[in-house]
Formats: structure tokens, sequence, C-alpha cells
């Protein structure tokens, strides 16, 4: 039986992509045992405003450490009021669409709440959005899984350690993947090409990649539908074997 697998770093707000991916996937394993890398998107995204979009970017502290700290020990820095920006610049951008009252309880909490690691305030709003999402995909966090390999060598031990038979690669690994080494352990590759969706904003014209509540607040139960271009799992699928 074959068990499709993604993984991907924890992200703040992510984009639909990143969700679409986990629902192609019959496992998600959440790498969050490497190194924070700078502008990443696991501390910022973006949100469609009146004059287009902004950055919402979660400070953390890295000055000493610098970026040596694996992404699961990396600590927010809450001397900055980044929470109450946030809240009210969603507040700001949102409020007034279809169905942001429907999920204000949640971000409300989420914002008063005083979060200390990175990776927990991404696990516990990623988690909230795949439930918005009826996205049931289970997610494992590669820290459990104990690899101290690199690159292509880490997501190849990765897959094994969890028996995958068809690895999904967001489009970028393409610069990197070496594909015959994948073949060989008997795991294929697919590339996730995500066609990104138009659907009804707030404010017009239509702006791409911000983050999965901008669809969510705007269309509400018919996000799943909107956001899923993708069907990994039937037999046309555009499978790279070497």
């Amino acid at each position: 039986m074959s068990k499709l697998v993604s993984i991907s770093q924890p992200a703040y707000l992510p984009w639909l992509g990143y969700f679409d991916r986990i629902a192609a996937s019959d496992l998600h394993i959440v790498l969050d045992h490497v190194q924070l890398e700078k502008r990443s998107f696991t501390v910022r995204n973006k949100i469609r405003t009146p004059n287009g979009w902004n950055w919402l970017t979660v400070p953390v502290k890295t000055k000493g450490k610098g970026f040596d700290l694996p992404i699961n020990q990396i600590e927010i820095q809450n001397e900055e009021n980044w929470r109450k920006d946030h809240f009210q610049s969603i507040q700001n951008a949102y409020s007034k669409t279809a169905f942001y009252k429907e999920h204000s309880e949640f971000f409300d909490a989420f914002y008063f709440k005083e979060w200390h690691l990175l990776a927990d305030l991404c696990q516990q709003q990623t988690e909230y959005l795949l439930g918005a999402f009826n996205i049931n995909t289970p997610t494992l966090f590669s820290s459990s899984l104990n690899s101290q390999l690199f690159k292509d060598d880490l997501i190849l031990d990765l897959c094994k350690k969890v028996e995958c038979t068809t690895y999904i690669s967001g489009p970028f690994g393409r610069d990197y993947l070496e594909e015959k080494k994948f073949v060989d352990a008997g795991i294929k590759i697919v590339y996730h090409d995500y066609s990104h969706p138009v659907y009804r904003q707030r404010w017009m014209p239509f702006e791409p990649n911000m983050s999965a509540i901008d669809l969510l607040f705007n269309c509400g139960p018919d996000s799943k539908k909107i956001l899923s271009t993708t069907n990994l799992k039937e037999e046309s699928m555009n499978v790279r074997e070497g």
C-alpha cells in the first residue's frame, strides 16, 4: 500500500500550498529539528490589506546564539508587543469578511496568550487551520525520529523511518534532491507544483500567496474545496523515477 509522505518546516500563518501538500499526503512530518533560516516562512507570512499586503513577522531570540539552534528550541522575543500588532492587523484586514467571526474566538485567545517557543506557536495555529480546512492527515515531528543527517540525506532518512513509498517534495526539491538515492531506496518522488486558486477577497485586484487565513475568513466552509487543487493519489500523477 502506498504511503505518500510530505515534509515541511513549521510555518507561521502558512499559505495555501502548505496545506494542499499536507492534504495530499498520508503522513506529514514537521521538520522541527533543523536550524531556522533567515527570512524564513517559519516566522512570517503575508495578509491582504486595502493597499496590497503586509508582512506579519514573529520576532525571535537569535542574538548570541545566532541561527544555530534547531527550530524547536527557538524562543520568541516577547519584549516586543508583536502579538497586539499582529492581532490588530488581522482584525483591521478581516473583521468585516464573511467568516471572520466564526474563527475570532480562537484568534482572540491565540494572540492573548504569551508564547515562549516558536515551534509551539506555529503548531497550535497550524493544527487549528488544519481542522478548519477539514484536513485530517496525521503528523509527526522530525525531532521524534532521531535523524542526525542533513539536506537530502535527512529527507531520505526520514522517509525510510516512516516506510514512505512516495515522497511529495516542494518544487524547490528539484534543486537539491539526488533522485537516484530515493529510487535505489524504493521511494518515488512527486513534485508538488501548486496551482494557486483565485477566490473572492475583500479588496481587488486579487493577491495570491497570502496566509491561508485570507481564504478561510473570506470563503469559510468552501475553503477546503477551493484550496485543494492537487490529487497526487491518482494514477495519472507525474512521478519522477530518475
